[in-house]
């Protein structure tokens, strides 16, 4: 870090998220994406399947998300938690 480096701490996550899933079989197959982040689909060949490759893709784009929302923020910046 250099001198006048502004630091941009990460604020603590909440220590339990939860997002609703909808999912349904079709043939051998089972289908389902997340109610509240457009984008996250997946399949899997059992219902167990699909929950984990659903939970992985949320993971993975909530974290792209976070990345890209910090990418476009300029010098002075600040993160503030908001529930909902």
């Amino acid at each position: 870090m250099t001198a006048g480096e502004l630091v941009h701490p990460k604020p603590p996550a909440p220590a339990h998220r939860e997002f609703t899933a909808v999912v349904q079989r079709e043939g051998r197959m089972w289908f389902g994406w997340i109610e509240e982040v457009r984008g996250v689909n997946c399949q899997g060949r059992t219902k167990k399947e699909l929950v984990e490759n659903l939970r992985s893709a949320l993971e993975d784009i909530l974290e792209l998300n976070r990345e890209d929302a910090l990418a476009a923020a300029v010098a002075d910046y600040e993160e503030v938690r908001i529930a909902v």
